[in-house]
Protein backbone atom coordinates (compact mmCIF):
# COMPACT_ATOMS: atom_id res chain seq x y z
CA UNK A 1 0.00 0.00 0.00
CA UNK A 2 2.79 2.38 0.90
CA UNK A 3 4.58 1.73 -2.39
CA UNK A 4 1.55 2.94 -4.33
CA UNK A 5 0.66 5.89 -2.12
CA UNK A 6 4.13 7.43 -2.06
CA UNK A 7 4.43 7.91 -5.85
CA UNK A 8 0.86 9.17 -5.87
CA UNK A 9 1.67 11.75 -3.21
CA UNK A 10 4.78 12.80 -5.11
CA UNK A 11 2.80 13.11 -8.32
CA UNK A 12 0.20 15.26 -6.61
CA UNK A 13 2.87 17.45 -5.09
CA UNK A 14 4.57 17.82 -8.48
CA UNK A 15 1.24 18.76 -10.05
CA UNK A 16 0.62 21.38 -7.38
CA UNK A 17 4.09 22.84 -7.93
CA UNK A 18 3.56 22.95 -11.72
CA UNK A 19 0.16 24.57 -11.26
CA UNK A 20 1.60 27.17 -8.88
CA UNK A 21 4.47 27.92 -11.25
CA UNK A 22 2.17 28.34 -14.24
CA UNK A 23 -0.14 30.61 -12.25
CA UNK A 24 2.83 32.69 -11.09
CA UNK A 25 4.14 32.88 -14.66
CA UNK A 26 0.77 34.03 -16.02
CA UNK A 27 0.40 36.72 -13.36
CA UNK A 28 3.98 37.88 -13.85
CA UNK A 29 3.52 38.14 -17.63
CA UNK A 30 0.26 40.04 -17.17
CA UNK A 31 1.99 42.61 -14.96
CA UNK A 32 5.56 43.01 -16.23
CA UNK A 33 5.86 45.86 -18.79
CA UNK A 34 8.20 43.85 -21.05
CA UNK A 35 5.90 40.80 -21.20
CA UNK A 36 2.29 41.95 -20.84
CA UNK A 37 1.72 43.15 -24.41
CA UNK A 38 2.98 39.86 -25.85
CA UNK A 39 0.78 37.91 -23.43
CA UNK A 40 -2.31 39.83 -24.54
CA UNK A 41 -1.40 39.38 -28.22
CA UNK A 42 -0.99 35.63 -27.64
CA UNK A 43 -4.38 35.54 -25.91
CA UNK A 44 -5.95 37.40 -28.84
CA UNK A 45 -4.39 35.06 -31.42
CA UNK A 46 -5.50 31.98 -29.51
CA UNK A 47 -8.99 33.47 -29.17
CA UNK A 48 -9.16 34.13 -32.92
CA UNK A 49 -8.01 30.62 -33.83
CA UNK A 50 -10.27 28.79 -31.37
CA UNK A 51 -13.37 30.75 -32.27
CA UNK A 52 -12.73 30.56 -36.01
CA UNK A 53 -12.84 26.76 -35.77
CA UNK A 54 -15.89 26.96 -33.49
CA UNK A 55 -17.74 29.11 -36.01
CA UNK A 56 -16.74 26.86 -38.92
CA UNK A 57 -18.39 23.97 -37.08
CA UNK A 58 -21.42 25.93 -35.88
CA UNK A 59 -22.15 27.39 -39.33
CA UNK A 60 -21.30 24.31 -41.43
CA UNK A 61 -24.89 24.00 -42.71
CA UNK A 62 -25.30 27.73 -43.39
CA UNK A 63 -24.17 30.18 -46.03
CA UNK A 64 -22.42 33.32 -44.87
CA UNK A 65 -24.59 36.16 -43.60
CA UNK A 66 -25.80 38.71 -46.13
CA UNK A 67 -23.75 41.47 -44.45
CA UNK A 68 -20.56 39.46 -44.96
CA UNK A 69 -21.32 38.86 -48.64
CA UNK A 70 -22.10 42.56 -49.01
CA UNK A 71 -18.76 43.57 -47.47
CA UNK A 72 -17.02 41.19 -49.87
CA UNK A 73 -18.82 42.83 -52.80
CA UNK A 74 -17.81 46.29 -51.62
CA UNK A 75 -14.20 45.18 -51.39
CA UNK A 76 -14.10 44.40 -55.11
CA UNK A 77 -13.69 48.14 -55.74
CA UNK A 78 -12.13 50.70 -53.41
CA UNK A 79 -14.65 53.54 -53.46
CA UNK A 80 -15.19 56.46 -51.05
CA UNK A 81 -18.62 55.12 -50.12
CA UNK A 82 -20.95 52.23 -50.87
CA UNK A 83 -24.48 53.58 -50.89
CA UNK A 84 -25.53 52.65 -47.37
CA UNK A 85 -22.32 53.18 -45.42
CA UNK A 86 -18.88 54.80 -45.46
CA UNK A 87 -16.14 52.73 -47.08
CA UNK A 88 -13.82 51.39 -44.37
CA UNK A 89 -15.49 48.00 -43.86
CA UNK A 90 -15.41 47.41 -47.61
CA UNK A 91 -11.74 48.38 -47.81
CA UNK A 92 -10.81 45.99 -45.00
CA UNK A 93 -12.76 43.16 -46.66
CA UNK A 94 -11.11 43.93 -49.99
CA UNK A 95 -7.62 43.72 -48.48
CA UNK A 96 -8.49 40.55 -46.53
CA UNK A 97 -9.80 38.69 -49.57
CA UNK A 98 -6.75 39.59 -51.59
CA UNK A 99 -4.93 37.31 -49.14
CA UNK A 100 -7.63 34.70 -48.53
CA UNK A 101 -10.16 32.95 -50.80
CA UNK A 102 -13.87 33.73 -50.91
CA UNK A 103 -14.70 30.84 -48.61
CA UNK A 104 -16.91 30.57 -45.53
CA UNK A 105 -13.99 29.86 -43.20
CA UNK A 106 -12.18 32.99 -44.36
CA UNK A 107 -15.15 35.17 -43.38
CA UNK A 108 -15.19 33.71 -39.88
CA UNK A 109 -11.44 34.21 -39.64
CA UNK A 110 -11.93 37.85 -40.68
CA UNK A 111 -14.60 38.36 -38.02
CA UNK A 112 -12.46 36.80 -35.29
CA UNK A 113 -9.35 38.69 -36.40
CA UNK A 114 -11.38 41.88 -36.13
CA UNK A 115 -12.65 41.24 -32.61
CA UNK A 116 -9.24 39.99 -31.46
CA UNK A 117 -7.56 43.18 -32.63
CA UNK A 118 -10.31 45.03 -30.78
CA UNK A 119 -9.45 43.05 -27.63
CA UNK A 120 -5.83 44.23 -27.79
CA UNK A 121 -6.90 47.85 -28.29
CA UNK A 122 -9.37 47.58 -25.39
CA UNK A 123 -6.49 46.36 -23.21
CA UNK A 124 -4.47 49.42 -24.26
CA UNK A 125 -7.44 51.60 -23.27
CA UNK A 126 -7.62 49.83 -19.91
CA UNK A 127 -3.93 50.53 -19.23
CA UNK A 128 -4.71 54.26 -19.45
CA UNK A 129 -7.25 53.84 -16.65
CA UNK A 130 -6.21 50.97 -14.39
CA UNK A 131 -3.07 49.04 -13.51
CA UNK A 132 -1.82 46.04 -15.50
CA UNK A 133 -3.49 43.53 -13.20
CA UNK A 134 -6.92 45.05 -13.68
CA UNK A 135 -6.28 45.60 -17.39
CA UNK A 136 -5.68 41.87 -17.91
CA UNK A 137 -8.93 41.12 -16.10
CA UNK A 138 -10.67 43.55 -18.45
CA UNK A 139 -9.34 41.95 -21.63
CA UNK A 140 -10.36 38.43 -20.57
CA UNK A 141 -13.82 39.70 -19.60
CA UNK A 142 -14.06 41.13 -23.11
CA UNK A 143 -13.02 37.76 -24.57
CA UNK A 144 -15.95 36.23 -22.65
CA UNK A 145 -18.38 38.91 -23.87
CA UNK A 146 -20.55 37.15 -26.53
CA UNK A 147 -20.11 40.05 -28.94
CA UNK A 148 -16.43 39.07 -29.15
CA UNK A 149 -17.08 35.39 -29.84
CA UNK A 150 -20.21 33.60 -31.11
CA UNK A 151 -22.27 36.79 -31.61
CA UNK A 152 -19.42 38.28 -33.60
CA UNK A 153 -19.60 35.73 -36.42
CA UNK A 154 -20.60 38.19 -39.15
CA UNK A 155 -18.11 40.76 -40.35
CA UNK A 156 -19.83 44.07 -41.09
CA UNK A 157 -19.50 47.78 -40.16
CA UNK A 158 -20.99 47.09 -36.71
CA UNK A 159 -18.27 44.55 -35.94
CA UNK A 160 -15.47 46.71 -37.34
CA UNK A 161 -16.46 49.40 -34.83
CA UNK A 162 -15.04 47.08 -32.15
CA UNK A 163 -11.65 48.17 -33.51
CA UNK A 164 -12.24 51.78 -34.54
CA UNK A 165 -14.21 52.89 -31.46
CA UNK A 166 -11.67 51.54 -28.94
CA UNK A 167 -9.01 53.31 -31.00
CA UNK A 168 -11.06 56.50 -30.74
CA UNK A 169 -11.39 56.18 -26.96
CA UNK A 170 -7.69 55.40 -26.66
CA UNK A 171 -6.82 58.50 -28.68
CA UNK A 172 -9.15 60.61 -26.52
CA UNK A 173 -7.63 59.40 -23.25
CA UNK A 174 -4.18 60.08 -24.70
CA UNK A 175 -5.17 63.60 -25.77
CA UNK A 176 -6.88 64.28 -22.44
CA UNK A 177 -3.68 63.35 -20.60
CA UNK A 178 -1.09 64.99 -22.87
CA UNK A 179 -3.11 67.95 -24.22
CA UNK A 180 -0.64 68.47 -27.08
CA UNK A 181 -1.26 69.25 -30.73
CA UNK A 182 0.33 65.90 -31.67
CA UNK A 183 -2.19 64.02 -29.53
CA UNK A 184 -4.91 66.16 -31.13
CA UNK A 185 -3.86 64.98 -34.59
CA UNK A 186 -4.05 61.36 -33.46
CA UNK A 187 -7.50 61.97 -31.96
CA UNK A 188 -8.72 63.60 -35.18
CA UNK A 189 -7.43 60.74 -37.31
CA UNK A 190 -9.02 58.19 -34.97
CA UNK A 191 -12.30 60.08 -35.20
CA UNK A 192 -12.15 60.10 -39.00
CA UNK A 193 -11.32 56.38 -39.06
CA UNK A 194 -14.31 55.64 -36.85
CA UNK A 195 -16.61 57.85 -38.91
CA UNK A 196 -15.47 56.07 -42.06
CA UNK A 197 -16.76 52.84 -40.51
CA UNK A 198 -20.36 53.83 -39.90
CA UNK A 199 -22.19 57.09 -39.16
CA UNK A 200 -23.53 55.46 -35.99
CA UNK A 201 -20.17 56.26 -34.36
CA UNK A 202 -21.43 59.83 -34.00
CA UNK A 203 -22.98 58.52 -30.78
CA UNK A 204 -19.51 57.76 -29.41
CA UNK A 205 -18.01 60.98 -30.78
CA UNK A 206 -20.83 62.91 -29.11
CA UNK A 207 -20.29 61.01 -25.85
CA UNK A 208 -16.59 61.87 -25.90
CA UNK A 209 -17.41 65.52 -26.55
CA UNK A 210 -19.84 65.58 -23.62
CA UNK A 211 -17.31 63.81 -21.38
CA UNK A 212 -14.78 66.52 -22.19
CA UNK A 213 -17.33 69.20 -21.23
CA UNK A 214 -18.54 67.46 -18.05
CA UNK A 215 -15.20 66.35 -16.64
CA UNK A 216 -13.90 68.44 -13.68
CA UNK A 217 -10.60 68.96 -15.54
CA UNK A 218 -12.36 70.23 -18.66
CA UNK A 219 -10.74 73.68 -18.63
CA UNK A 220 -7.24 72.22 -18.76
CA UNK A 221 -8.22 70.10 -21.74
CA UNK A 222 -10.34 72.64 -23.61
CA UNK A 223 -7.72 75.38 -23.21
CA UNK A 224 -5.09 73.15 -24.82
CA UNK A 225 -4.62 72.75 -28.58
CA UNK A 226 -5.60 69.05 -28.51
CA UNK A 227 -9.40 69.23 -28.99
CA UNK A 228 -9.29 71.97 -31.60
CA UNK A 229 -6.52 70.32 -33.61
CA UNK A 230 -8.53 67.08 -33.40
CA UNK A 231 -11.65 68.73 -34.83
CA UNK A 232 -9.68 70.32 -37.67
CA UNK A 233 -7.82 67.09 -38.46
CA UNK A 234 -11.00 65.03 -38.56
CA UNK A 235 -12.70 67.55 -40.84
CA UNK A 236 -9.77 67.58 -43.28
CA UNK A 237 -9.46 63.77 -43.25
CA UNK A 238 -13.15 63.40 -44.05
CA UNK A 239 -13.12 65.73 -47.08
CA UNK A 240 -12.81 62.95 -49.73
CA UNK A 241 -15.77 61.12 -48.23
CA UNK A 242 -17.80 64.32 -47.92
CA UNK A 243 -17.15 65.02 -51.63
CA UNK A 244 -18.36 61.50 -52.48
CA UNK A 245 -21.38 62.00 -50.21
CA UNK A 246 -22.37 65.18 -52.04
CA UNK A 247 -21.84 63.59 -55.46
CA UNK A 248 -23.96 60.63 -54.35
CA UNK A 249 -26.76 63.04 -53.34
CA UNK A 250 -26.37 62.01 -49.68
CA UNK A 251 -27.78 58.59 -50.48
CA UNK A 252 -26.73 57.01 -47.13
CA UNK A 253 -28.92 59.55 -45.36
CA UNK A 254 -31.79 58.61 -47.68
CA UNK A 255 -31.22 54.98 -46.79
CA UNK A 256 -31.26 55.74 -43.07
CA UNK A 257 -34.40 57.83 -43.35
CA UNK A 258 -36.26 55.25 -45.45
CA UNK A 259 -35.18 52.27 -43.37
CA UNK A 260 -35.14 53.39 -39.75
CA UNK A 261 -38.01 55.87 -39.35
CA UNK A 262 -41.10 54.49 -37.58
CA UNK A 263 -44.55 55.95 -37.03
CA UNK A 264 -45.95 53.34 -34.64
CA UNK A 265 -44.94 54.51 -31.15
CA UNK A 266 -45.81 51.15 -29.58
CA UNK A 267 -43.45 49.43 -32.02
CA UNK A 268 -40.70 51.89 -31.07
CA UNK A 269 -41.18 51.06 -27.38
CA UNK A 270 -41.01 47.33 -28.11
CA UNK A 271 -37.83 47.69 -30.15
CA UNK A 272 -36.14 49.86 -27.53
CA UNK A 273 -37.11 47.40 -24.79
CA UNK A 274 -35.74 44.53 -26.87
CA UNK A 275 -32.52 46.46 -27.51
CA UNK A 276 -31.99 47.15 -23.81
CA UNK A 277 -32.81 43.61 -22.65
CA UNK A 278 -30.71 42.05 -25.41
CA UNK A 279 -27.60 44.00 -24.49
CA UNK A 280 -28.08 43.54 -20.75
CA UNK A 281 -28.32 39.78 -21.28
CA UNK A 282 -25.10 39.74 -23.31
CA UNK A 283 -23.26 41.77 -20.69
CA UNK A 284 -24.44 39.50 -17.89
CA UNK A 285 -22.16 36.65 -18.99
CA UNK A 286 -18.73 38.32 -18.69
CA UNK A 287 -19.77 40.13 -15.51
CA UNK A 288 -21.04 36.91 -13.90
CA UNK A 289 -17.94 34.94 -14.90
CA UNK A 290 -15.65 37.67 -13.59
CA UNK A 291 -17.59 37.59 -10.31
CA UNK A 292 -17.08 33.82 -10.23
CA UNK A 293 -13.33 34.23 -10.78
CA UNK A 294 -13.22 36.69 -7.87
CA UNK A 295 -15.41 34.51 -5.67
CA UNK A 296 -12.87 31.72 -6.09
CA UNK A 297 -10.25 34.03 -4.58
CA UNK A 298 -11.96 35.78 -1.62
CA UNK A 299 -12.03 38.35 -0.20
CA UNK A 300 -12.82 40.00 -3.53
CA UNK A 301 -14.57 43.17 -2.51
CA UNK A 302 -13.53 45.76 0.01
CA UNK A 303 -16.53 46.71 2.15
CA UNK A 304 -17.25 50.40 2.03
CA UNK A 305 -18.14 52.10 5.26
CA UNK A 306 -18.36 55.58 3.82
CA UNK A 307 -20.31 56.63 0.77
CA UNK A 308 -18.44 55.73 -2.46
CA UNK A 309 -18.51 59.32 -3.66
CA UNK A 310 -16.77 60.54 -0.50
CA UNK A 311 -14.08 57.86 -0.83
CA UNK A 312 -13.48 58.77 -4.47
CA UNK A 313 -13.33 62.47 -3.61
CA UNK A 314 -10.84 61.90 -0.79
CA UNK A 315 -8.66 59.65 -2.92
CA UNK A 316 -8.74 62.20 -5.72
CA UNK A 317 -7.74 64.98 -3.31
CA UNK A 318 -4.80 62.91 -2.05
CA UNK A 319 -3.80 62.10 -5.61
CA UNK A 320 -3.34 58.47 -4.61
CA UNK A 321 -5.54 55.59 -5.64
CA UNK A 322 -3.63 52.35 -6.19
CA UNK A 323 -4.72 50.59 -9.35
CA UNK A 324 -7.04 53.26 -10.77
CA UNK A 325 -6.44 56.59 -12.52
CA UNK A 326 -9.56 58.33 -11.24
CA UNK A 327 -9.39 61.16 -13.74
CA UNK A 328 -9.41 58.79 -16.70
CA UNK A 329 -11.86 56.43 -14.99
CA UNK A 330 -14.30 59.31 -14.78
CA UNK A 331 -13.99 59.77 -18.55
CA UNK A 332 -14.82 56.09 -19.07
CA UNK A 333 -17.81 56.19 -16.72
CA UNK A 334 -19.24 59.30 -18.38
CA UNK A 335 -18.76 57.95 -21.92
CA UNK A 336 -20.28 54.57 -21.10
CA UNK A 337 -23.29 56.06 -19.33
CA UNK A 338 -24.00 58.39 -22.26
CA UNK A 339 -23.74 55.73 -24.98
CA UNK A 340 -25.76 53.27 -22.89
CA UNK A 341 -28.74 55.56 -22.28
CA UNK A 342 -28.49 58.15 -25.07
CA UNK A 343 -29.43 56.04 -28.12
CA UNK A 344 -32.51 54.36 -26.55
CA UNK A 345 -33.79 57.71 -25.30
CA UNK A 346 -33.15 59.23 -28.71
CA UNK A 347 -35.03 56.38 -30.39
CA UNK A 348 -38.02 56.99 -28.13
CA UNK A 349 -37.92 60.74 -28.70
CA UNK A 350 -37.59 60.62 -32.50
CA UNK A 351 -39.41 57.32 -33.29
CA UNK A 352 -36.31 55.64 -34.73
CA UNK A 353 -36.01 51.93 -35.43
CA UNK A 354 -33.68 50.44 -32.79
CA UNK A 355 -31.75 47.44 -34.07
CA UNK A 356 -30.26 45.18 -31.40
CA UNK A 357 -26.97 44.85 -33.32
CA UNK A 358 -26.37 48.57 -32.89
CA UNK A 359 -25.41 47.84 -29.32
CA UNK A 360 -22.45 45.76 -30.50
CA UNK A 361 -20.14 48.77 -30.52
CA UNK A 362 -21.49 50.67 -27.52
CA UNK A 363 -20.84 48.45 -24.52
CA UNK A 364 -17.21 47.38 -24.85
CA UNK A 365 -16.30 49.82 -22.04
CA UNK A 366 -18.57 48.14 -19.47
CA UNK A 367 -15.92 45.67 -18.21
CA UNK A 368 -13.43 48.53 -17.77
CA UNK A 369 -16.04 50.76 -16.13
CA UNK A 370 -16.72 48.02 -13.56
CA UNK A 371 -13.10 47.01 -12.97
CA UNK A 372 -12.19 50.69 -12.49
CA UNK A 373 -14.41 50.91 -9.39
CA UNK A 374 -11.88 51.87 -6.67
CA UNK A 375 -13.46 49.56 -4.07
CA UNK A 376 -12.73 46.47 -6.13
CA UNK A 377 -9.76 44.32 -5.07
CA UNK A 378 -8.22 42.23 -7.82
CA UNK A 379 -5.95 39.53 -6.41
CA UNK A 380 -3.34 37.75 -8.52
CA UNK A 381 -5.27 34.49 -8.43
CA UNK A 382 -8.25 36.20 -10.07
CA UNK A 383 -6.22 36.63 -13.28
CA UNK A 384 -5.52 32.92 -13.47
CA UNK A 385 -9.10 32.03 -12.59
CA UNK A 386 -10.65 34.23 -15.28
CA UNK A 387 -8.17 33.00 -17.92
CA UNK A 388 -8.90 29.39 -16.97
CA UNK A 389 -12.65 30.01 -17.20
CA UNK A 390 -12.22 31.51 -20.68
CA UNK A 391 -10.06 28.62 -21.88
CA UNK A 392 -12.32 25.90 -20.47
CA UNK A 393 -15.46 27.48 -21.96
CA UNK A 394 -13.81 28.01 -25.35
CA UNK A 395 -12.44 24.45 -25.49
CA UNK A 396 -15.78 23.00 -24.36
CA UNK A 397 -17.62 25.02 -27.00
CA UNK A 398 -15.20 23.82 -29.67
CA UNK A 399 -15.75 20.19 -28.66
CA UNK A 400 -19.53 20.60 -28.54
CA UNK A 401 -19.87 22.77 -31.68
CA UNK A 402 -20.72 19.92 -34.14
CA UNK A 403 -23.42 18.66 -31.77
CA UNK A 404 -24.77 22.19 -31.25
CA UNK A 405 -24.92 22.75 -35.02
CA UNK A 406 -26.78 19.47 -35.58
CA UNK A 407 -29.33 20.31 -32.87
CA UNK A 408 -29.91 23.79 -34.27
CA UNK A 409 -30.40 22.45 -37.78
CA UNK A 410 -32.87 19.83 -36.54
CA UNK A 411 -34.83 22.46 -34.63
CA UNK A 412 -34.92 24.93 -37.56
CA UNK A 413 -34.98 22.57 -40.53
CA UNK A 414 -37.46 24.69 -42.50
CA UNK A 415 -35.78 28.05 -41.94
CA UNK A 416 -34.78 29.17 -45.43
CA UNK A 417 -33.30 32.43 -44.15
CA UNK A 418 -30.68 30.43 -42.24
CA UNK A 419 -30.35 27.17 -44.18
CA UNK A 420 -31.33 28.19 -47.71
CA UNK A 421 -29.03 27.00 -50.49
CA UNK A 422 -27.92 30.33 -51.96
CA UNK A 423 -24.37 29.12 -52.54
CA UNK A 424 -25.61 26.23 -54.69
CA UNK A 425 -27.77 28.64 -56.69
CA UNK A 426 -24.77 30.90 -57.34
CA UNK A 427 -22.70 28.03 -58.68
CA UNK A 428 -25.54 26.69 -60.85
CA UNK A 429 -26.18 30.13 -62.34
CA UNK A 430 -22.49 30.53 -63.12
CA UNK A 431 -22.54 27.24 -65.04
CA UNK A 432 -25.73 28.28 -66.86
CA UNK A 433 -24.15 31.58 -67.95
CA UNK A 434 -20.96 29.91 -69.15
CA UNK A 435 -22.95 27.30 -71.10
CA UNK A 436 -24.95 29.98 -72.89
CA UNK A 437 -22.36 32.71 -73.52
CA UNK A 438 -18.91 31.18 -72.86
CA UNK A 439 -17.91 34.31 -70.97
CA UNK A 440 -17.64 35.61 -67.43
CA UNK A 441 -20.88 36.36 -65.58
CA UNK A 442 -20.36 40.06 -64.89
CA UNK A 443 -23.57 41.45 -63.33
CA UNK A 444 -26.30 40.11 -61.04
CA UNK A 445 -29.49 42.13 -60.53
CA UNK A 446 -32.14 41.99 -57.83
CA UNK A 447 -32.59 42.99 -54.22
CA UNK A 448 -29.61 43.45 -51.97
CA UNK A 449 -30.37 40.48 -49.72
CA UNK A 450 -30.87 38.13 -52.68
CA UNK A 451 -27.94 39.01 -54.91
CA UNK A 452 -25.10 39.54 -52.41
CA UNK A 453 -24.65 35.77 -51.86
CA UNK A 454 -24.39 35.41 -55.66
CA UNK A 455 -21.50 37.87 -55.63
CA UNK A 456 -19.68 35.96 -52.90
CA UNK A 457 -20.29 32.36 -53.96
CA UNK A 458 -20.13 32.56 -57.75
CA UNK A 459 -16.59 31.82 -59.04
CA UNK A 460 -17.08 34.85 -61.32
CA UNK A 461 -18.03 37.19 -58.44
CA UNK A 462 -20.42 39.34 -60.53
CA UNK A 463 -21.01 42.96 -59.56
CA UNK A 464 -24.34 43.65 -57.82
CA UNK A 465 -26.98 45.93 -59.30
CA UNK A 466 -30.11 46.89 -57.35
CA UNK A 467 -32.38 48.68 -59.85
CA UNK A 468 -35.15 49.75 -57.48
CA UNK A 469 -33.08 50.83 -54.50
CA UNK A 470 -31.99 54.45 -54.15
CA UNK A 471 -28.91 53.46 -52.13
CA UNK A 472 -27.15 51.32 -54.75
CA UNK A 473 -23.54 50.46 -53.89
CA UNK A 474 -22.14 52.09 -57.03
CA UNK A 475 -20.14 48.98 -57.95
CA UNK A 476 -21.74 48.79 -61.40
CA UNK A 477 -23.85 51.02 -63.63
CA UNK A 478 -26.87 50.70 -65.89
CA UNK A 479 -24.53 50.96 -68.89
CA UNK A 480 -22.60 47.94 -67.59
CA UNK A 481 -25.88 46.05 -67.21
CA UNK A 482 -26.77 46.71 -70.84
CA UNK A 483 -23.27 46.01 -72.14
CA UNK A 484 -22.35 42.84 -70.27
CA UNK A 485 -25.80 41.38 -69.77
CA UNK A 486 -26.94 40.08 -66.42
CA UNK A 487 -28.79 37.45 -64.46
CA UNK A 488 -31.70 38.66 -62.40
CA UNK A 489 -32.45 36.71 -59.22
CA UNK A 490 -35.63 37.32 -57.27
CA UNK A 491 -37.53 35.67 -54.46
CA UNK A 492 -41.04 35.01 -55.84
CA UNK A 493 -42.56 35.62 -52.39
CA UNK A 494 -41.03 39.11 -52.16
CA UNK A 495 -43.64 41.87 -52.37
CA UNK A 496 -41.23 43.93 -54.49
CA UNK A 497 -41.46 41.42 -57.37
CA UNK A 498 -43.94 43.49 -59.48
CA UNK A 499 -41.59 46.48 -59.47
CA UNK A 500 -38.68 44.28 -60.52
CA UNK A 501 -40.80 42.67 -63.29
CA UNK A 502 -41.62 46.15 -64.56
CA UNK A 503 -37.94 47.06 -64.64
CA UNK A 504 -37.13 43.82 -66.44
CA UNK A 505 -39.79 44.51 -69.08
CA UNK A 506 -38.17 47.86 -69.81
CA UNK A 507 -34.51 46.88 -69.76
CA UNK A 508 -34.56 43.34 -71.15
CA UNK A 509 -38.04 42.36 -72.44
CA UNK A 510 -36.64 39.28 -74.24
CA UNK A 511 -34.71 37.90 -71.30
CA UNK A 512 -34.90 34.15 -70.74
CA UNK A 513 -37.09 33.39 -67.71
CA UNK A 514 -37.14 30.30 -65.56
CA UNK A 515 -37.70 29.03 -62.02
CA UNK A 516 -34.87 27.29 -60.21
CA UNK A 517 -35.06 25.32 -56.97
CA UNK A 518 -32.06 24.57 -54.77
CA UNK A 519 -31.51 22.49 -51.67
CA UNK A 520 -28.39 22.07 -49.56
CA UNK A 521 -27.14 18.81 -48.05
CA UNK A 522 -24.86 18.86 -45.02
CA UNK A 523 -23.56 15.62 -43.50
CA UNK A 524 -26.34 13.78 -45.32
CA UNK A 525 -29.04 16.10 -43.92
CA UNK A 526 -31.22 18.00 -46.38
CA UNK A 527 -31.85 21.68 -45.88
CA UNK A 528 -35.05 23.44 -46.97
CA UNK A 529 -35.83 23.81 -50.67
CA UNK A 530 -35.87 27.33 -52.11
CA UNK A 531 -37.32 28.50 -55.42
CA UNK A 532 -36.17 31.55 -57.37
CA UNK A 533 -37.36 33.53 -60.36
CA UNK A 534 -34.38 33.71 -62.72
CA UNK A 535 -33.97 36.15 -65.64
CA UNK A 536 -31.02 35.75 -68.03
CA UNK A 537 -30.34 38.77 -70.25
CA UNK A 538 -27.55 38.25 -72.84
CA UNK A 539 -24.64 40.64 -73.40
CA UNK A 540 -24.93 43.30 -76.07
CA UNK A 541 -23.63 42.11 -79.42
Amino acid sequence: MSTTSIPSAKARAKTRVSYARFRAWLVACAIRPEARLWLVIQLAILHAVLWTFILINLKAAQDVHMDVAEAYAWGQKFLWGYGKHPPLSGWVAGLWFKLFPAADWATYALAMATVSIGMVVCWMVALRVVDARRAFLVVVMIALYPIFNFKGFKYNPDLLQLVTLPLLVLAYLNAFAKRSWQSGILLGLAGALALMTKYWVLTMIGAIGLAALIHPERLRFLSSPAPWVAIATMAVAMIPHFVWLANAHFVPLTYAGDTYSLQDSSQVHQLVAGYVLHNLALLALPVALAALAMALAPPWLTLLVRAPSRIVTRAWARGVNPGVNLSQALNIWIIQIIVAFGPPLGALAFSIYMKTDWGISLFFLVPLALVAIPALRVQSSVLFNIAAIWLVLSAATLAASPWIAAREMAANAGNTATYGARSELARELTQAWHARFASRWAVVAGTMETIQPMVFYSPDHPSPFTPNEAWASGLTSLDDVKTYGFIGVFDPTDERLPAFEKWMSGIAPNAERMVMTTRRFTHGKAGPAMSWNIYIAPPAK
